[in-house]
């Protein structure tokens, strides 16, 4: 098969161990940092994370564009993305883990009644709570994709009472499942436990927002892995200060990082951390990838392609 060149950019780098990684799985493989490409007509693939505007589009044979991360919006934002040239996100079972571990526990520190422990022990105020079975603790799961649908599992197995929602129909055992517009106010109004799994689009942008809140039941939690772009941080402010929402989880933010002076950082009901649920690891990721790159000197189609018109 011809020799592949692939491009890597990423404001993270870890270029270094990504290059271990391709040497042992593709020794015939040209992995080159974007600085370093003299020849943007000899780049077959690009593997990137927040790429610039109109740098797709300078690479004149470009046959692929692999996400470095499961969510693609930080790809489609470039206006000029050339639109005949597949994007594929990256569905890592190594990170589809570090997921559904990562909500199931934040899930049960709400559940348990961690953050009004902590809060009290400031104070040094003894107050037990006893808190509600598992099986009586509704859990809502906002996207049922690769990773709506693992951590809805994650979930059933420890007892937890779940519901997802997603566009269109899904079934899943032991998961009440809703779908569509008709199925959001429902689904809404069961969920003792909000967790946003979406992918950001023009559709779903601003989704968890005082209309949102406003429909689910008083006091319920809120723990958006998503992407900052699908929370209305205003409204979110003021439902936790009105008692209409008790706790909520944030692993990601319209501005990364989160500015020092944010009013986030010093709430006492909202948990901040740095957009850590899911961190690409080149370790595991790397497998993924090079499989992609062999579809692709193959000649053969990806499980995981997007579909640009609905950004996911």
């Amino acid at each position: 098969m011809a020799r592949l060149t692939l491009a890597f950019r990423s404001p993270g780098e870890n270029f270094d161990k990504w290059q271990a990684a391709f040497a042992a799985l593709m020794p015939d493989l040209s992995f080159v940092h974007w600085r370093d490409v003299s020849d943007p007509g000899a780049v077959d693939a690009v593997m990137c994370w927040l790429p610039p505007e109109g740098w797709l589009a300078s690479f004149p044979k470009l046959r692929l564009v692999q996400s470095l991360g499961a969510g693609v919006d930080h790809v489609l934002k470039d206006g000029r993305y050339p639109a005949h040239v597949p994007l594929v996100r990256l569905v890592d079972p190594a990170m589809t883990r570090a997921m559904t571990d990562f909500v199931t526990f934040q899930v049960m520190r709400l559940h348990l009644g961690e953050p009004t422990y902590r809060r009290q022990q400031q104070v040094g105020l003894w107050e037990p709570h006893v808190p509600l079975r598992t099986v009586d603790r509704r859990v809502g799961i906002l996207g049922l994709g690769e990773l709506g649908t693992a951590t809805a599992a994650a979930l059933v197995r420890i007892g937890f009472d779940v519901a997802g929602w997603s566009r269109t129909p899904k079934d899943l055992p032991q998961v009440t499942c809703f779908s569509g517009e008709a199925g959001f106010a429902p689904f809404l109004a069961r969920s003792d436990i909000l967790v946003c799994l979406l992918p950001l689009t023009s559709a779903t942008e601003g989704i968890l927002s005082a209309a949102t809140f406003a429909q689910m039941p008083q006091g319920a939690g809120l723990i958006n892995v998503g992407r900052g772009g699908h929370l209305v941080e205003a409204d979110l402010l003021a439902a936790l200060d009105s008692g209409q929402l008790s706790e909520a989880v944030l692993d990601v933010f319209q501005t990364e990082p989160l500015p020092e002076a944010h009013p986030f950082w010093t709430h006492s009901r909202i948990v901040v951390t740095p957009h850590v649920a899911a961190v690409t690891n080149p370790a595991t990721a790397s497998l993924v990838v090079a499989d992609n790159l062999r579809r692709l000197q193959a000649g053969e189609g990806w499980p995981d392609r997007v579909d640009l018109a609905s950004g996911y």
